[in-house]
């Protein structure tokens, strides 16, 4: 029981050392997350497109 104790104070010693993004930082974040989800969703539907008609032109 102690170990059980020990371990979660060291998780609450562990978590006041942790700094958060504040409002600015965590719209960055998010702002450049969804652009690279954007531009990878463009590319790989552009290149199934592309595959996709070569396909039929070949096959």
């Amino acid at each position: 029981m102690k170990k059980l104790a020990r371990f979660f104070i060291s998780i609450k010693g562990e978590m006041q050392k942790v700094r958060w993004p504040n409002k600015k930082e965590m719209i960055t974040y998010s702002a450049a997350t969804i652009s690279f989800i954007l531009v990878f969703a463009i590319f790989f539907s552009l290149t199934d497109i592309i595959l996709t008609n070569l396909k039929l032109l070949v096959g």
